[in-house]
């Protein structure tokens, strides 16, 4: 169910007034106090590059080749299930049982995951710049009173790499959940809910995720939150930010357009263009839960 026809069955929310006069009454004061960032494509690493050159390298070194299209297209999932999606993919299953003679097992999907950590981690520091507009986007919200969490498709080793390497750059967040620590990663809700317990955020109409893949979309989605995508930077739209400033007007807006229709099938309640639009956002949709 989406958050905005769901806003009346939050009982446990700190702003719920009782009166049985009007609608508009009871949930007078409601407004969101929660955003849950994603990572890579989305604070980070604008494009979202730092794992698709290790999942290329890994499966290069097994003798497999994988492009950038395949490579991208689960992301934002945990990374080994990454893994086990790729090689699920037709071209690619192919491949292996080509070169190897057997269909793939969970031991060569491990194999996999450790190569791509070996080449992940070997350059992860170098994929932590802020993406730009996100600190002073979210430094803004949480001098307004927001909290700030964080889900991640990386592992806790991962992303005690990325954290202490952005916080140093000037991004920081109230807290990171991770999927290995957790019952499952994406599209599963389960990081959400975490970043809600460590927050102590009881209201799920309250809490904005954003983030920059079908998989991020599709998380806010079954927590029940409002699942927002950013278009620019993200791991969908697939460019640095030169090649992203590169393009010419009536090009960009297509790539722009084309993401946006992505993110609105999966399931997203809004499309942003960048993260410089959250604030405005926000205030829709504290506008929706007071109308």
């Amino acid at each position: 169910m989406n958050p905005a026809n769901s806003f009346l069955l939050c009982p446990l929310c700190p702003t719920f007034v009782p009166d049985s006069k009007t609608r508009k009454n009871r949930y007078k004061m409601k407004k969101i106090e929660c955003i849950i960032m994603d990572w890579a494509g989305t604070a980070v690493d604008y494009g979202c590059f730092a794992p698709v050159a290790a999942f290329i390298k890994a499966f290069a070194e097994k003798g497999l080749t994988i492009d950038v299209v395949q490579t991208r297209k689960p992301m934002g999932l945990p990374k080994i299930q990454h893994i086990r999606e790729l090689l699920t993919m037709p071209e690619v299953n192919e491949q292996f049982t080509a070169r190897y003679q057997h269909d793939w097992t969970e031991e060569d999907v491990v194999e996999l995951n450790r190569l791509f950590e070996k080449y992940l981690f070997a350059s992860l520091k170098e994929y932590t710049d802020p993406i730009p507009g996100v600190i002073p986007t979210l430094e803004k919200l949480r001098a307004e009173g927001l909290k700030i969490g964080s889900t991640t498709g990386y592992t806790r080793e991962m992303i005690d790499v990325v954290q202490p390497a952005a916080e140093a750059k000037g991004y920081r967040v109230d807290y990171c959940a991770t999927p290995n620590l957790l019952p499952a990663g994406r599209p599963a809700p389960y990081m959400v809910f975490e970043n809600l317990t460590k927050l102590g955020v009881p209201c799920l109409d309250t809490v904005v995720k954003v983030g920059d893949t079908i998989a991020d979309i599709k998380e806010g989605v079954n927590a029940k939150v409002w699942s927002v995508g950013i278009v620019l930077g993200s791991n969908e739209m697939a460019l640095t930010e030169k090649e992203a400033g590169s393009l010419s007007e009536t090009e960009l807006e297509a790539r722009v357009s084309e993401v946006k229709e992505r993110m609105l099938a999966a399931g997203a309640s809004y499309v942003i263009r960048s993260i410089e639009e959250l604030p405005a956002l926000i205030q829709t949709i504290n506008s929706k839960l007071n109308s």
